[in-house]
């Protein structure tokens, strides 16, 4: 079940190591009025200066708010955090505005040229406009949840010094483990896709008429229907990685390298060229549907399968360099087979799916984890022997007349009442200043709560 490098972390005794992983996370949710139209009303003051404050900001439209958090050292510890800054957007709503909870957007307009973009300065404006030539309207307004996941140091550390004669330091020792995580995500996106896949159908104009699905499928999101360039990356190394995504703009495909959006993004230097000298600092995940069961579009009990996926990675042998391009490749063919079977349907890889989870049981079995992490494999194997129970199938039971507008303003409602009676929102991105994460910690739970935090992130 071990590689060389598990082994030497088991032997240690430092497994619980490869699973405090730091995790941040970034929330998109479209702002919409009671109708479940799209928001006319302006940006919240309340909710900070959206050009600075680095929690709460815009993405491709002035209604599609990104609650960002900061890194912690437990997956209970981000929630907080979400919970919190999620509440204090909420509480700065204008009265009668709410959070859509679905990841394809609401019905939108016949003429899209007159909602604005998101207001981010001149040169994120510019880059907008241009990728709205490039890919339509529609393209860029479905809404996600995005995990980032850093390794603990300790895991570096003690690796690098049993086996510092196969790597050139401990900076290609990082870069390589990094790369072997985001091989793994790869690799079984598709049964992310599977369990978490929530956005069966979109709602009107989204499509042009003929174009889209005939019926619902698992997620239009996380299928070739849904957000953002298709250019694929190499993620062999973090080398080729960088080489690919240059070759990418020097040949007009990308408009910049952030025009990338593969489903696992290498983070740490806004220089992209400078990434592998500088070291990976941590792994964006982007392969998740919000989750409308969830007032911030997540659970805590998935950020714990990520944990446990991500940990299992680590442990587990590598890909051999030759055969990760195609490995990928062959993922992505899947991916795009299991979002788009219906959601009622037994998946054509439910054995596959099966067994992936059965040898995860068997990890978490093998490095003694609690049974929050036991309770929540029993869940989704049960997913994946009743496709009923998934997000996307519980769904589309409440589609009425080709629509979840309905249901999603339900929820919607629900949880912005919820919100308005918080004992104590948080009011301090009224004053337009940038907060940092140690002042956003103090103002946010005032004592009431200490969560760890990641220093290297903050």
């Amino acid at each position: 079940m071990f590689s060389e490098i598990g082994q030497l972390i088991f032997d240690n005794e430092a497994v619980a190591k490869t699973s405090d992983f730091t995790m941040g996370l970034e929330i998109e949710m479209q702002r919409v009025d009671e109708t479940g139209a799209l928001s006319q009303e302006p940006y919240p003051a309340g909710a900070g200066d959206e050009k600075i404050n680095p929690w709460i900001t815009n993405d491709f439209l002035e209604t599609m708010s990104e609650v960002v958090t900061p890194p912690a050292a437990h997956a209970l510890d981000a929630m907080h955090y979400l919970y919190g800054i999620n509440n204090a957007l909420r509480t700065a709503l204008s009265p009668g505005e709410l959070l859509w909870p679905l990841s394809m957007p609401p019905r939108l307009p016949k003429d899209k040229s007159k909602i604005p973009l998101a207001k981010m300065g001149p040169k994120k404006e510019a880059y907008l406009k241009e990728w709205l030539k490039r890919h339509g309207f529609s393209e860029g307004t479905p809404c996600g949840a995005h995990i980032n996941l850093s390794i603990d140091p300790h895991v570096f550390n003690l690796v690098y010094d049993h086996m510092h004669d196969q790597f050139d330091s401990e900076l290609d020792l990082q870069n390589y483990l990094y790369a072997k995580i985001a091989q793994g995500f790869l690799r079984y996106r598709w049964v992310i896709t599977y369990l978490f896949g929530a956005s069966p159908i979109a709602e009107a104009n989204y499509f042009d008429e003929g174009v889209g699905p005939k019926a619902p499928i698992r997620s239009i999101r996380q299928s070739s229907y849904g957000f953002g360039n298709k250019f694929t990356g190499d993620y062999t190394n973090i080398q080729r990685y960088v080489n690919r995504i240059e070759q990418g703009v020097a040949e007009g495909k990308l408009i910049s390298d952030y025009e990338f959006h593969g489903a696992v993004r290498y983070k740490g230097n806004t220089n992209l060229k400078e990434l592998p000298k500088t070291g990976v600092q941590y792994l964006e995940l982007r392969m998740l549907d919000l989750d409308p069961s969830s007032s911030v579009g997540i659970r805590t009990n998935t950020l714990r399968f990520f944990r446990l996926m991500a940990s299992y990675f680590i442990m587990s042998p590598a890909l051999k360099p030759e055969q990760v391009n195609a490995v990928v490749a062959r993922a992505d063919k899947i991916n795009e087979a299991v979002s788009e079977e219906h959601p009622n349907d037994v998946s054509k890889y439910q054995a596959s799916a099966r067994a992936f989870l059965q040898r995860l049981e068997m990890y978490a079995d093998k490095i003694q984890l609690g049974p929050e992490y036991q309770e929540e494999i029993e869940d989704l194997q049960d997913r994946v022997e009743n496709p009923l129970s998934t997000p996307s199938a519980k769904m589309i039971t409440h589609i009425k007349n080709h629509s979840l507008t309905d249901y999603a303003l339900r929820r919607a409602k629900h949880y912005q009442a919820s919100a308005l009676q918080s004992i104590r929102p948080f009011k301090g991105f009224e004053t337009n200043r940038k907060i940092s994460a140690n002042d956003l910690k103090h103002n946010l739970f005032q004592g009431s709560w200490e969560p760890d935090q990641d220093k290297n992130q903050d």
